[in-house]
């Protein structure tokens, strides 16, 4: 079977962290067909760095873009992305994966993540668990197993092609895995030793601190459909988790703020029906068992997607 794989990390201002990063992925025992590298427009050495390593390892190559002056979370790295797909064919390549320059891998993270998707067909984008460095000891960023997360997406070509890439809003990163489930397609994580990375950056911390992340996620669910209920589960199951209760309170804050405002939701209505419901099923019998009766569900949907795709 062709395991091809393509990564596309778009990335500025990355100096710090990305040398664990390009190490962590030349060294993985199934490497890349193909490494697209987006310089967002980086001021400090990370297009320095970025050349030496395209200069050693002929797979990686550097796309390199104007500076906009500041760091954009949310559209902006999706943006980015989506200059790094344009710079290829995705007919080429099984899967794909969106990669951050701040994380350090285990060894065989791709090719446990290949190895699974080739056994389950349904699998549709997965990933692996963050865990952060505190006091040298690794925490958990406590993601669920409902999602794969953001800073390494790994997909299936023909799924990513299905739920027509990323949206380019903060929340990409956890509507993608609505719309996958939504079209029957599984989308999972697993926090098992070979698959948990290292998240060298704080998740949420990348633009003017943490506690401005976690306000932005509460404008990010808001826009995403998420109901009040859910969001204030969320924020005090996040105020147990650092930074303590700030936290959870900046993400409540942030939604809010946005409800207030009546800012604009995601356009598709059905997708955001989909989440209420999906939520509201978690709520009443928790995550788990959520996830797991919607995916029971939803895989006649795939089965007729299939069908239709040709699959």
């Amino acid at each position: 079977m062709d395991d091809s794989y393509v990564i596309i990390s778009p990335c500025r201002n990355e100096a710090e962290f990305m040398r664990s990063t390009l190490n962590s992925v030349v060294n993985q025992s199934v490497k890349p067909s193909k490494w697209i590298i987006v310089d967002d427009g980086s001021t400090d050495d990370t297009p320095q760095i970025l050349q030496q390593y395209a200069n050693q390892y002929s797979f990686i190559e550097i796309v390199t873009r104007n500076d906009r002056g500041h760091r954009s979370v949310g559209p902006g790295v999706v943006e980015a992305f989506n200059v790094g797909l344009n710079a290829i064919s995705l007919d080429e390549y099984q899967f794909i994966c969106k990669l951050d320059l701040d994380v350090d891998l285990p060894k065989r993270y791709f090719e446990i993540l290949i190895s699974r998707m080739d056994e389950s067909p349904r699998i549709g984008t997965c990933s692996g668990k963050p865990y952060n460095r505190r006091a040298g000891n690794l925490v958990s960023e406590k993601r669920g197993d409902e999602m794969s997360v953001g800073m390494t997406k790994f997909y299936r070509i023909s799924c990513f092609k299905h739920i027509g890439g990323f949206v380019s809003e903060v929340m990409w990163d956890a509507i993608d895995c609505h719309r996958c489930r939504q079209l029957g397609w599984i989308a999972c994580s697993w926090d098992e030793p070979e698959l948990q990375f290292v998240h060298l950056r704080v998740m949420g911390s990348s633009q003017a601190g943490i506690y401005t992340g976690k306000a932005r996620h509460g404008y990010g669910q808001y826009f995403m459909g998420t109901g009040l209920a859910y969001m204030t589960a969320t924020s005090l199951y996040r105020m147990l988790h650092p930074p303590y209760i700030l936290g959870g309170l900046a993400m409540l804050w942030g939604y809010l703020k946005s409800m207030v405002a009546r800012v604009p939701r995601y356009k598709d209505e059905n997708l955001r029906e989909f989440i209420r419901d999906y939520q509201w099923k978690c709520l009443v019998l928790g995550k788990q068992q959520a996830t797991r009766y919607l995916d029971d569900q939803q895989k006649t949907v795939w089965n007729k997607e299939m069908v239709e795709l040709g699959d």
